[in-house]
């Protein structure tokens, strides 16, 4: 058993690295779509080390040993996986929220959304049935699912697009509690 302990110890080790580099990699990429360059630098150098650290011991001895590539898959796939479960808690940056909301629905739409403190903008169009308002909201990330059970609240059947707001400035956003 003890001559195994080693070879246990380089795979955990591996698995582990390529974890935690591609959850930085996942981190990374999206400090630099939130224009947060000197983050990205920062936690690039972390990833990139660990990635050398990871990468040396899977080619120790050579690629004869599977254990070693199936743990550094392993590590690449859960680390992946980890990266984007840790982007969605940060919820860092924003969106944008466009509805096309019923025409009956929407002053009901623009004063639920404001009464919650989110920035509405309306905007005439005209759709394929005519007249139509579009009502633009930005929302922190972190409001999203918010922001959508109040659309589904009024009502489900509204249509509305959901894109990401790379830089912004200005606007109404909620006020946190106690301020």
């Amino acid at each position: 058993m003890e001559q195994w302990l080693p070879v246990i110890y380089a795979y955990l080790f591996i698995f582990f690295a390529r974890v935690a580099d591609m959850s930085l990699d996942v981190l990374r990429i999206l400090m630099l779509m939130r224009d947060r360059r000197l983050w990205a630098a920062v936690i690039g150098f972390f990833e990139v080390s660990i990635f050398v650290l990871a990468l040396n011991e899977v080619l120790k001895g050579g690629l004869a040993d599977p254990g070693k590539i199936i743990a550094y898959a392993g590590g690449f796939a859960a680390g992946n996986y980890l990266g984007s479960f840790i982007e969605s808690k940060l919820a860092i940056g924003f969106l944008s929220i466009h509805i096309i909301p019923p025409r009956d629905l929407v002053e009901e739409f623009t004063r639920l959304m404001r009464k919650e403190g989110f920035g509405v903008t309306s905007v005439q169009g005209c759709g394929r049935d005519g007249e139509r308002t579009m009502l633009f909201v930005m929302i922190k990330r972190k409001d999203l699912n918010k922001a959508l059970a109040m659309i589904n609240s009024i009502c489900p059947n509204a249509f509305f697009n959901v894109s990401d707001a790379r830089r912004i400035h200005g606007g109404v956003f909620p006020v946190k509690k106690g301020k």
